[in-house]
């Protein structure tokens, strides 16, 4: 499996748009063929802040996710509302 964990900003007075954004993109993603889990969080005391805790079958399926059209609508979306760049990283679980 190949995991993947990604922070989200938007600026504090675009939450609500962010979270429209993210729960779409985290509905698509499920139906993605190779994602086995995408999980979305939102910040408790920073709702402008959410995290995605993604489970691709392997690195080819979470390219191949971020290369779909839905991807990029959601990013093209989010841009202008984004408080700091994303940050997505890869992991590997130990335990």
């Amino acid at each position: 499996m190949h995991h993947i964990l990604a922070r989200i900003t938007f600026k504090p007075e675009a939450a609500a748009q962010g979270l429209a954004i993210m729960t779409e993109l985290a509905a698509r993603s499920r139906e993605e063929k190779g994602c086995a889990a995408y999980q979305l969080f939102q910040q408790a005391e920073a709702p402008h802040v959410f995290q995605t805790v993604e489970e691709w079958a392997d690195k080819a399926a979470a390219d191949a996710h971020m290369a779909t059209p839905h991807v990029g609508a959601a990013v093209a979306a989010a841009g202008p509302l984004f408080g700091a760049p994303p940050e997505i990283l890869a992991y590997t679980r130990l335990a």
